[in-house]
């Protein structure tokens, strides 16, 4: 019967793609020696719009990276993908990072820096351009790029925030 749980478990885990953006080590200088700690920042998605990060500490690598993808996955947002690019372009602000994410037509791939890719493959994005201005610290850049990202409107949006149907926006 134990065995069943585990069977169930596996499935819902799969179903998102991880990705460790990066993995940071700091030192605290105590009687003994030098104390290592670890901070991972990760990103999952489950490649049909849906991505969240999240930061874990610990002093160990592994817990620090288990953390993170728990907070990750409690802070999904959705992206509002058409034909895997994006509606707009955007710029997202954090602190001084600032991230444009662009749409691209289909078959230019994803044209991105190592955080904003990691983003966009997670979240299932395959066609998009991107250009991180400013500070390039990496986790200020998640956070700019989720910025972007909860800007992003749909059609729908625009339609309902105008009062028309999708038919009268088009034309």
């Amino acid at each position: 019967m134990e065995h069943q749980k585990n069977f169930d478990k596996d499935p819902k885990e799969k179903e998102f793609v991880e990705k460790l953006v990066t993995l940071n080590r700091t030192s605290k200088t105590v009687k003994g020696g030098r104390r290592m700690a670890f901070a991972a920042l990760t990103v999952v998605g489950d490649q049909k719009g849906r991505v969240g990060y999240g930061l874990g500490k610990a002093n160990d690598v592994s817990e620090a990276i288990k953390k993170s993808i728990d907070k990750a996955k409690r802070n999904l947002v959705v992206v509002p993908l058409k034909n895997g690019t994006l509606p707009h372009e955007m710029i997202g602000k954090y602190k001084s990072s600032e991230v444009l994410i662009k749409p691209a037509c289909s078959g230019t791939g994803i044209i991105a820096g190592g955080t904003v890719r990691a983003i966009m493959e997670a979240a299932g994005a395959t066609d998009i351009q991107s250009k991180s201005l400013g500070s390039s610290s990496a986790v200020n850049v998640v956070r700019a790029t989720f910025d972007a990202i909860s800007k992003l409107m749909n059609a729908k949006k625009v339609a309902a925030n105008r009062g028309k149907t999708l038919d009268e926006l088009w034309g």
